[in-house]
């Protein structure tokens, strides 16, 4: 009897055990699959947006750019492709251990069950019911004869039911054994295409590295151009939101030049502001990111550093540039010898879209969340069309990656 209790005891923790680990193993797959789809769905719109068949290739710098986005993405994915298939390895082998204990376990339901019907047959040969609750030598002993005879029916009952459920059980592990060897082999396949496809694009890497190596002169000077443009960007920028702090602060009577003053209304609009950060929507309806916020150090040569203060957007040609909150317009930039932009407050936070080829609305005016701001422009030599979008509080640079979701 004793050893009985140990076994279903010992049925009962492994069930309890398998049932925890099956559940997690299943959300964290989920979620690396979802992991898995978002960047296969980046890796399709860097090759429509940055490597569309064009005209022009646009120059060295970018295309290195390019080149270096989607392969640090495939190598993303080829990770995230990896822990999948680990973690299904680890999902078949607790499925064995539980294939082989169920085995064992409807083993024994039918051993027991066969001899509760031997002891049964052996029982009805003897005697009927009847007879063995009459031959009772008083009422009591009846009544706990007939409540045995209950108890031994249900028994027997219980142990048929348990080894259908068990069956059963056998039945959808070794189908979900067959289901995970056949997804871990498709995620075999799809990661020996992605790697080959790596490979490829690194050679290409090589090559234009070697292209850029015999016309060194060419590639340091649209690196000296992107940078000498770039500063003159971040320059505006600043110049325009230092001249509104000061601006909006004289009218309050304030003296500040590196903080805004809020009114009571301003400082709802900067609370509501940062407490949706991470949340808030891009400043594009559809698009990727092709560069990333701070300093990183050019791919030939590690001793050149560049500096992005937002992050760049690449999108459809055609796409306009929204808002990302509600807010006013303190300034539309127009850089010399570059494309205009537009600044919108949001309490002491401001939000920047440059690179616009047409502006729809002027200083002064209030946006809603996706309200349309401009025409995003599309370089004519290239086909790419690109979104610059910068964040400040106050005079203080932000990481828009912080802030807008999932960017």
């Amino acid at each position: 009897m004793i050893d009985k209790i140990s076994y279903c005891i010992c049925c009962l923790v492994f069930t309890i055990f398998f049932s925890i680990s099956a559940t997690a193993q299943t959300s964290e797959q989920k979620a690396l699959e979802s992991k898995r789809e978002r960047l296969q769905q980046e890796i399709k719109e860097i090759n429509r947006l940055l490597f569309a068949e064009k005209k022009e290739k646009g120059t060295v710098l970018d295309q290195m750019e390019a080149l270096d986005k989607r392969i640090n993405v495939r190598q993303e994915l080829i990770r995230v492709t990896n822990q999948q298939s680990n973690l299904l390895n680890r999902q078949i082998n607790v499925n064995i251990r539980s294939i082989s204990k169920l085995r064992e376990d409807l083993k024994i339901l039918r051993n027991d069950y066969a001899n509760l019907i031997q002891k049964s047959y052996q029982n009805k040969a003897q005697s009927n019911r009847l007879m063995f609750l009459l031959s009772s030598e008083n009422f009591y002993q009846a009544f706990k004869r007939l409540q045995y005879m209950e108890q031994y029916a249900k028994h027997r009952k219980k142990q048929g039911e348990d080894i259908i459920i068990k069956t059963n059980e056998l039945a959808t592990l070794n189908q979900d054994l067959v289901t995970q060897r056949k997804t871990k082999e498709q995620l075999l396949v799809e990661n020996r295409k992605v790697k080959n496809e790596l490979f490829n694009e690194i050679e290409s890497q090589k090559n234009l590295l070697r292209s850029i190596r015999q016309n060194e002169t060419k590639y340091t000077a649209a690196i000296a151009e992107k940078q000498k443009e770039a500063r003159k960007i971040d320059r505006e920028i600043e110049r325009l939101i230092k001249s509104a702090i000061v601006s909006t602060n004289k009218k309050a009577g304030k003296s500040s030049r590196t903080k805004f003053v809020l009114t009571p209304e301003a400082k709802l609009v900067a609370n509501n502001f940062s407490a949706n950060k991470g949340k808030l929507i891009w400043p594009v309806e559809k698009g990727i990111k092709s560069q990333g916020y701070g300093v990183y150090s050019d791919k030939l040569y590690p001793g050149i550093k560049h500096r992005n203060n937002g992050v760049t957007i690449a999108t459809d040609q055609g796409s306009k540039a929204r808002a990302i909150f509600e807010g006013e317009v303190i300034a539309i930039l127009t850089v010399p010898g570059g494309s205009r932009g537009v600044q919108i407050k949001h309490g002491n936070y401001i939000s920047t879209y440059y690179n616009l080829s047409n502006v729809y609305v002027k200083k002064g005016d209030r946006v809603g969340v996706k309200e349309v701001l401009g025409d995003i422009y599309t370089n004519r030599f290239d086909g790419t069309t690109k979104l610059k979008f910068y964040l400040y509080q106050d005079s203080n640079r932000l990481n828009p990656e912080d802030w807008i979701y999932q960017l």
